[in-house]
C-alpha cells in the first residue's frame, strides 16, 4: 500500500513571529526546519538530536535572530503550521544599516504551490522594514528553479557593486 502525502488547502496564510520562550513555538520551529532538511534541497538528511536540542535556544541567544512562522488560517484562527523562515539580522556597513538574511524558508511539501513561501517572504520583508534594514538577503541553490522564480517575482536577484567585476558568489568553509 502506498502512502500519500496530505492533501491541504490554504484558504488563507497567516505569519507571525515565533515565541522562542513558547513551548509550542519551539517544537514548530524545529519540526519544520527538521522537514526543511530532510528535503533534497535541505541536504536530504534529518537533523541531528544534537541540533535539535540545541537549535531554538542557539536562536534566542543570538542577537538578531528571528523566525517567521506560517499557519493555514481560516476565518482568523491559526490552524496547522505550514512553514517557517529563519532569519539573522546583520550590519551593511556600506549603508551603515542593519540587514536581515533569510538563512532557511521552509514550506513544507504538501503545502508547497499555495502561497505559503510569498507570505513567509513578504512577511520577512515587513519585519525588515520595521526593524530598519536596508535590504534583505538569501541564498539559493541553482537547481531551485521554483524558489528562484518565486524570490525573482518578488524583486531578488544577483547582487553586484558592479556589473564589469561580476555578481557575488557564496562560498563557505565548514570548521
Amino acid at each position: 500500500m502506498t502512502s500519500l502525502a496530505p492533501t491541504v488547502t490554504v484558504r488563507s496564510v497567516s505569519v507571525r513571529l515565533a515565541d522562542y520562550a513558547d513551548a509550542a513555538d519551539a517544537a514548530r520551529v524545529v519540526t519544520l526546519l527538521d522537514s526543511y532538511a530532510r528535503d533534497p534541497m535541505g541536504g536530504g538528511k534529518p537533523l541531528s538530536e544534537d541540533v535539535r536540542a540545541r537549535l531554538v535556544s542557539g536562536l534566542a541567544a543570538h542577537p538578531g535572530a528571528f523566525s517567521l512562522l506560517a499557519f493555514e488560517s481560516d476565518e482568523g484562527a491559526e490552524g496547522r503550521p505550514l512553514g517557517l523562515a529563519n532569519c539573522i539580522t546583520g550590519f551593511s556597513t556600506f549603508a551603515a544599516r542593519p540587514l536581515v538574511n533569510i538563512h532557511d524558508m521552509a514550506v513544507l511539501p504538501e503545502a508547497r504551490g499555495k502561497g505559503v513561501g510569498r507570505a513567509l517572504m513578504l512577511a520577512v520583508e515587513e519585519e525588515a522594514r520595521a526593524r530598519g534594514a536596508c535590504k534583505i538577503t538569501l541564498e539559493v541553490l541553482s537547481g531551485n528553479a521554483t524558489a528562484k522564480g518565486l524570490y525573482a517575482s518578488l524583486g531578488y536577484g544577483d547582487y553586484a557593486l558592479d556589473p564589469e567585476a561580476g555578481t557575488a558568489l557564496f562560498w563557505d568553509k565548514k570548521l
